[in-house]
């Protein structure tokens, strides 16, 4: 049994070898003509806006940046905006602070709902120097008289002032597309 077993794992274990003649050569040539077209397509430069920053805490301004990128022009810009919100309640503080609480009162009267509040509350806003009930006596004096034409000029003069604002800055938009149009 040993015998057969040995028999079978030398002719498991042999090694097969090919002939040399039964290589076979080929040859071959192509010919083409024509035309290539290679076309590269690369992303276009980056125009980055630049980083307005506040990062003083204290400043009451807003960063405000953006940018606009062809494959021809890149166009970035930015601008702080001041919060007149922000400026009125530190001013206000800042009297505040320094014991001038009737003019931080003064100053924050300056916003109408403050000054409704106040009205409401029963303490009315001070009125040239005067404070409690006379500050209301002499806003109600000035409520009798008809303040509709001064209150229609500082709407119209807020309309305009608004729209001129809105007219550049729509003008510098086109403006810049148009000057990319025409690269």
């Amino acid at each position: 049994m040993r015998f057969l077993l040995a028999i079978a794992i030398a002719i498991a274990g042999g090694a097969a070898f090919a002939e040399d003649s039964d290589v076979v050569k080929s040859e071959s040539t192509v010919t083409s003509s024509g035309t290539m077209d290679t076309t590269v397509n690369s992303p276009p430069p980056s125009a980055i806006s630049p980083q307005i920053s506040a990062s003083n805490s204290d400043l009451c301004t807003v960063g405000v940046a953006g940018a606009v990128q062809t494959q021809i022009l890149g166009i970035s810009a930015g601008r702080t905006v001041r919060d007149m919100n922000c400026e009125k309640l530190k001013n206000a503080k800042t009297m505040y602070d320094m014991g001038m609480k009737v003019a931080a009162v003064s100053v924050m009267c300056q916003d109408e709902r403050v000054f409704d509040a106040m009205m409401n509350a029963g303490t009315p806003c001070p009125k040239d120097g005067l404070i409690g009930d006379a500050a209301k006596t002499a806003w109600e004096m000035e409520a009798n008289k008809d303040p509709a034409p001064e209150m229609q000029r500082g709407a119209i003069e807020g309309l305009i002032d608004a729209q001129d604002s809105k007219t550049i800055g729509i003008g510098a938009v086109l403006g810049a597309l148009g000057l990319l149009l025409l690269l």
